[in-house]
């Protein structure tokens, strides 16, 4: 099932993506060791307060698959509250998903410097430009901000690393196609 939106084809996957993004920030939805992570202490004020639910309305708007609407409530967070990390990352999210990368690393980029790379906020950070960098093909720079993004508690940056690792690739090969026999001779047993 598919909705069309903006021009753009959002399929149920792409929904299920979104929501797991948004959700968290992240790939996968209990992907941070909060116990690990802490973030740094962030005065709660009006602005951040108002930023927040600005957030909270793109992230709806985003998962029903309204991308325009969702960068343009990051866009209000970000002018109601511009030392507010988390409306940087969000709109680094949608404006990827929107096909602007540049302007998705570029807001990554600001969500780092202004959470001074730690915290939740900046494992998410580390994480998606890690994606985006080995998307484009450059596996040092997503190397290093998988390693920075697992430092800070990320199982996903840590599974990423471990995938990027060609003695594990070789070693997970291995074992599925050792699965793969011991399967089939199951098969064959029962038969």
């Amino acid at each position: 099932m598919e909705s069309r939106t903006n021009g753009a084809d959002i399929s149920t996957h792409d929904k299920e993506i979104l929501k797991q993004i948004f959700s968290t920030g992240l790939p996968c939805a209990d992907d941070i060791d909060s116990e690990e992570v802490e973030d740094a202490p962030v005065e709660d004020n009006e602005q951040i307060r108002a930023a927040k639910e600005l957030e909270v309305q793109g992230v709806k708007a985003a998962e029903a698959g309204n991308i325009d609407a969702a960068i343009d409530l990051f866009q209000q967070a970000v002018s109601t509250a511009p030392e507010w990390p988390s409306a940087y990352n969000n709109r680094a999210q949608a404006l990827r998903l929107k096909g602007d990368i540049e302007g998705a690393k570029a807001d990554l980029d600001k969500a780092l410097e202004l959470s001074q790379g730690s915290g939740n906020v900046a494992c998410q950070a580390f994480t998606q430009r890690g994606l985006i960098l080995k998307r484009e093909g450059n596996d040092e720079g997503a190397k290093q901000d998988f390693e920075k993004a697992a430092n800070l508690g990320s199982a996903f940056a840590k599974q990423l690393l471990a995938a990027m690792n060609p003695y594990a690739a070789l070693c997970n090969q291995m074992l599925c196609d050792v699965m793969h026999k011991l399967r089939s001779g199951q098969e064959e047993a029962e038969v």
